[in-house]
Parts: C-alpha cells; sequence; structure tokens
C-alpha cells in the first residue's frame, strides 16, 4: 500500500508536545514496533487488539462500573479476511501519529478524508465510508488505553455549560457565570493539558438531557440561585461532556444530579453516565460517575404532579422492548427501587418528558419539581 506524500512543510512541522503527547506517540510507535519485530522473526505480522465485543464486558460490583474483560482478537496480515481491516489499523495510528507530531487536532469525519485514498495499483479503497472508519478509531484507543481524544481526534461539539465555575481552555480563561444566554459550549477535548479548573465555588452539577430544558434553567438563573453548573449533552450526552462531568465530579467533589426524560431513553443516559456504555467499557474509569444521582422525571409524577392526560405519550413495543432489557442491567436488576420504577412506567402505558412539567407552569421545573426534591433527597441511585 502506498502511503500518501507529505509536502516538505508538512514533514518538518514539528509542535511542542506535552507529557501526555509524548507517552500517546511513544505507544503508538511501540504498536508499529511490534509489527515490524515479528516480520525480521520471519512471522506474520499482527495485532493484539482487545474485544469490544458484549461477551467481554463485565460489571464490576465493587466499583459499580462496566469494564472490559481481557479477551483480545489477533488482526493478522497475511489472513485475507482480516488483511483490510488490518491496514486499516495501521493507517489510522499512522494518521493519529502524524497529528500528534504536528501538534493538530481533527474531527473523527475529518480523520476519515485524512485516511481515504485508493491503494495504488488496486481500485480498492482505503475505507468505504465513515462507518468504516470510527469503529477502527475505537479498535486503536482500545488498544492503546488511551482516550479518542489523546489521539488528537474529537467529535463535534454537543452540550453546553453555565454556572460558578472559572477555568481555562486552551490558554483562554473563561468565566462560566458570564457567558450570555447560550453558555459554554463544551469542546470535545477537555483533558487537564487543555482545560484547567481555575475555581470554583459551586455546590453540585444539575444535569439536564436537552437544550430546550437547559435554556429554561439557565434563563431563571436557577444556577445562580441554588449555586450550581448547570450542563447538557443534548440528549445522550457526548464523550466530551461526560468526560468533564468526571472531572469536575472527582477533581472538584461536586455531586452529580441528572433530569432526564421518564422513558426508557432517559433511563439508559442516566445507566451510562453513572456505570459507562457497553460499547466503550474501555473508558468507565474515565468516564463513569457512579455516585451520579437521578433526580426525574419519575413514572409516579403524573399523579403527583397532577398532569394533564394529555402530556403523556403513549409507549411503542420499541420502547416496552427497551425498558425490559434495562431492567435486566446487572446494576439496576438487584435495585428494587429501580425495578418498581421501570414496572410502573410499563403500568402506566405511557412516557413524560421533562418539558411536560411546562404544563403546569413555565417555570414549575426549575421553581418547584427540582428544588423540592434537592430538599428532600428525593432521587434514585
Amino acid at each position: 500500500m502506498a502511503k500518501k506524500k507529505r509536502t516538505p512543510a508538512q514533514a518538518a512541522r514539528k509542535a511542542k508536545m506535552t507529557a501526555k503527547d509524548r507517552k500517546t506517540l511513544a505507544s503508538l510507535v511501540g504498536m508499529a514496533d511490534g509489527v515490524m519485530k515479528s516480520a525480521n522473526r520471519g512471522r506474520a505480522p499482527h495485532l493484539e487488539v482487545p474485544s469490544r465485543s458484549l461477551s467481554n464486558v463485565k460489571f464490576n460490583q465493587s466499583r459499580k462500573i462496566i469494564e472490559m474483560g481481557s479477551a483480545k482478537n489477533r488482526r493478522e496480515l497475511f489472513n485475507l479476511s482480516q488483511a483490510r481491516t488490518y491496514m486499516q489499523t495501521m493507517l489510522v495510528g499512522r494518521g493519529c501519529k502524524e497529528l500528534i507530531e504536528q501538534g493538530k487536532t481533527t474531527s473523527i469525519r475529518g480523520m476519515y478524508y485524512l485516511l481515504k485514498h485508493t491503494i495504488e495499483g488496486t481500485r480498492e479503497e482505503t475505507f468505504d465510508d465513515q462507518a468504516d472508519c470510527d469503529p477502527v478509531i475505537e479498535d486503536v484507543e482500545v488498544t492503546l488505553n488511551a482516550l479518542r481524544e489523546e489521539l488528537h481526534v474529537y467529535a463535534s461539539n454537543r452540550g453546553s455549560m453555565v454556572g460558578n465555575i472559572t477555568l481555562v481552555d486552551n490558554g483562554d480563561e473563561i468565566n462560566c457565570a458570564r457567558m450570555g444566554s447560550g453558555g459554554y459550549a463544551i469542546p470535545s477535548i477537555v483533558e487537564p493539558e487543555i482545560m484547567q479548573f481555575v475555581e470554583c465555588t459551586a455546590d453540585f452539577i444539575l444535569h439536564v438531557e436537552k437544550d430546550t430544558v437547559w435554556r429554561r434553567f439557565n434563563e431563571d438563573k436557577f444556577w445562580k440561585e441554588h449555586n450550581c453548573i448547570l450542563t447538557h449533552g443534548n440528549g445522550q450526552p457526548p464523550r466530551g461532556v461526560r468526560r468533564l462531568l468526571h472531572r469536575m465530579h472527582n477533581e472538584l467533589k461536586l455531586p452529580v444530579f441528572c433530569l432526564l426524560d421518564n422513558d426508557p431513553w432517559g433511563y439508559y443516559i442516566y445507566s451510562v453516565m453513572k456505570q459507562g456504555s457497553i460499547n466503550l467499557a474501555y473508558e468507565s474509569n474515565r468516564m463513569a460517575i457512579p455516585k451520579a444521582k437521578y433526580i426525574g422525571m419519575r413514572s409516579r409524577d403524573f399523579e403527583l404532579c397532577d398532569l394533564n392526560p394529555s402530556v403523556t405519550i403513549k409507549l411503542s413495543d420499541n420502547d416496552i422492548k427497551r425498558a425490559n432489557q434495562i431492567a435486566k442491567y446487572p446494576w439496576f436488576e438487584k435495585k428494587k427501587r429501580w425495578q418498581k420504577e421501570i414496572q410502573k412506567m410499563l403500568s402506566n402505558g405511557f412516557k413524560l418528558e421533562v418539558e411536560s412539567l411546562i404544563s403546569k407552569d413555565i417555570s414549575y421545573v426549575t421553581q418547584e419539581y427540582v428544588p423540592e426534591r434537592l430538599a428532600k433527597g428525593d432521587f434514585l441511585d
């Protein structure tokens, strides 16, 4: 496979690296060196890639997080069924190495285009599409035990923050209490080398599911009245949001409370934030927040808040199937209150969005619902 030629300017462009950059670069070089050593010994070049299958994922009861097991998949150059994926893995490794050396970052989409080309002398493409590239980036992550962001690859920003915290983002000091109506856009890369916490006087973090709910809390200055940090992830929070929440929880000792929709997908968002993601089990140590609490919405809120039947949304067959799957997760299965919560939703036959509370009053959620539950310690664990 012919390599893309770099211009002299590209080849000479070396950036000052952090200690973490040097460590990640050494891991990338080590991965390539291992292949070369096998070849020099007359052995088939291969990689040992940790398996990301469900069968290799376990729940650590003592640590309360999802972890990856020890199973690995052997990826060989001279195995016809594995040769293409092998080549792609090395190609991604090379791309990440060049980004680190140049002090540059790129999006997942950018990495795809950076590496996509027709292999010389063939009609074969390195990657057919984005979906062909993304899993290989994750394979390199787990092989090196490095965050994607440590490889200088990021996802699009999706999430905002406002509240009583001042931080430094890539050298710029940001006061998150003075960010206007849109708040501070949480970046994909929030590692200590890029982001440092300068001052924080907040007492806790309130994470809400959607931007529309977040805007209500921000407009009502909930974060100022209750001295907190307010975040959202626009649905399932991206890794940058989860990583930042993890850092603030562990480094600043801030409790995390979640306000999510009363449906299987809201339950799943909470599960991912609290225990980690099955698909990204190898990142749980750096993202999961086992002590996060679920404020709502709750299945009982229809009666408790005296909501109008018109705000309910009938459960679909897919909702019911997903709810039953979640009820069987090991971290939910033995919790009686969670089992009661899920069964109550199923017996209701409907789900509720946080926005349904607006039917009570435009600011009911910020002035009554959440303050009352915080005051009473009324949440699920």
